[in-house]
């Protein structure tokens, strides 16, 4: 016969933040066990991709770690991921040349 076990807390629905697993005691007896919910981790503000370098875990757990542990010490880190950020680079660098290009060329209209 199977013994029947019950939640451990208030809650009595099963819920997903009520999940649980069942575990043996060292003295026989079966025993609920909350687990907690999987964290799914920071994620990049422009492509979506998980950033590395920043562990995963649950928001409240965040509040517990060094700031060096919850960022990357580089533009945008810790908000975007190194291949955004280069990205972004690349494109202001080009349109700071292509400003350039345009105040040369526009000396060279008003010369002729």
């Amino acid at each position: 016969m199977v013994q029947r076990v019950t939640y451990r807390r208030r809650l009595s629905y099963n819920t997903k933040s009520n999940r649980v697993r069942i575990s043996k005691t060292p003295g026989g007896n079966l025993r609920l066990l909350h687990v907690k919910k999987p964290a799914k981790g920071p994620r990049c503000g422009d492509c979506g991709s998980s950033l590395a370098g920043i562990p995963a875990l649950r928001p409240k757990e965040y509040a517990r770690l060094n700031k060096s542990q919850k960022s990357i010490s580089r533009a945008y880190g810790g908000s975007r991921c190194s291949s955004c950020v280069r990205s972004r680079i690349v494109r202001a660098f080009l349109i700071e040349e292509q400003k350039l290009v345009k105040k040369i060329h526009k000396a060279q209209e008003a010369k002729k």
